[in-house]
């Protein structure tokens, strides 16, 4: 294997210029490559390129429009981590609700095995989970504000306190390990049927944690599909040969889907109104290619605004009936 080489700036240059792209401004690129890193920059060289076999640049684009999708890329990133955290915190909230009513405030009674799951083949799970909550109790005992006051004032922590500290991760797997009962009365609070809500936990995690990494996120697809909806049909979103919608299955738009579902309209609209400024930022700025191959791969149709103004009611479809067939 042929070991990759340091290059300087002025090297980074020669090879977009090889490739063909136009430096029009030398000292600012270089500004540019120096503070955002050229490897990250080039990920999003690809909608910029000829083809995937023909690697070099298309004619007339410029490194300012590359540069411009990167600058996209982190500002939608920033508007989905923004409202991901909404999720996240109202997740963790009706959690602490529901499992605090039923089982009590203390963790020495919320956190007994026999508030979850009796599936046998989870109880590895149940007790590993267990354990990881008690250990950030002991961890964040001294250290989080919230936890210390609890434990030095009353002598526990109660969960509304704990999930504070716990992860996104944490908190997907704890509804995993939850009684069929308890998870049906949390879909039912969201209007969503439990497959698909148990489908759409790792999904928001896997994009919570991208998001706060700075990995590139417009273009992201999951392993995991998530189901046909009322809105992808409003849409008219075309489907494939396997049955699933060509858009909004496992792209960005699929984020944007679920999201659609569990944010309350005016957050949503709020939202989305932040997304279309800057996609159309990013219109004015491209010169060699149209925003619609962008928005094609983030999974994006053209009308795309319209999933905003749908009032989540239509999604009432007997999420009861959904559920009792699971």
């Amino acid at each position: 294997m042929i070991d990759k080489q340091f290059k300087n700036l002025e090297e980074q240059i020669e090879i977009l210029k090889y490739k063909g792209m136009t430096i029009t401004n030398e000292e600012y690129t270089k500004k540019i490559l120096l503070r955002e890193n050229y490897f990250f920059i080039s990920g999003y060289r690809y909608p910029f390129m000829r083809s995937m076999t023909d690697k070099h640049f298309l004619e007339g684009v410029t490194f300012e429009e590359m540069y411009s999708l990167f600058l996209f890329d982190r500002a939608i990133r920033n508007v989905f981590f923004k409202y991901l955290l909404v999720i996240e915190n109202n997740l963790k909230s009706i959690f602490s609700y529901q499992l605090s009513k039923k089982y009590g405030y203390k963790d020495k009674y919320y956190l007994r095995a026999k508030n979850f799951t009796n599936d046998k083949s989870k109880q590895k799970q149940v007790n590993d989970l267990i354990k990881k909550m008690k250990r950030q109790i002991r961890i964040n005992g001294a250290q989080h504000t919230a936890t210390a006051h609890y434990m030095s004032n009353y002598g526990y922590v109660p969960l509304w306190i704990l999930v504070k500290v716990l992860s996104f991760g944490i908190v997907g797997e704890l509804f995993s390990i939850m009684k069929y009962d308890d998870q049906v009365n949390i879909c039912k609070l969201y209007n969503i049927p439990l497959d698909e809500f148990s489908n759409y936990l790792p999904i928001l995690s896997n994009y919570r944690n991208l998001c706060a990494h700075e990995d590139i996120l417009y273009e992201n697809r999951t392993q995991k599909k998530i189901k046909g909806t009322r809105f992808h049909e409003l849409l008219g979103l075309e489907k494939g040969d396997e049955g699933y919608y060509t858009k909004g299955t496992n792209d960005l738009f699929a984020l944007l889907i679920i999201m659609k579902r569990m944010l309350s309209y005016d957050e949503f609209k709020d939202m989305c109104l932040e997304l279309e400024k800057r996609i159309n930022n990013l219109e004015y700025n491209l010169h060699s290619i149209n925003i619609d191959k962008i928005l094609d791969r983030m999974g994006f149709p053209s009308n795309y605004m319209e999933v905003a103004e749908v009032e989540t009611s239509i999604e009432r479809r007997d999420v009861d009936s959904e559920n009792r067939k699971n």
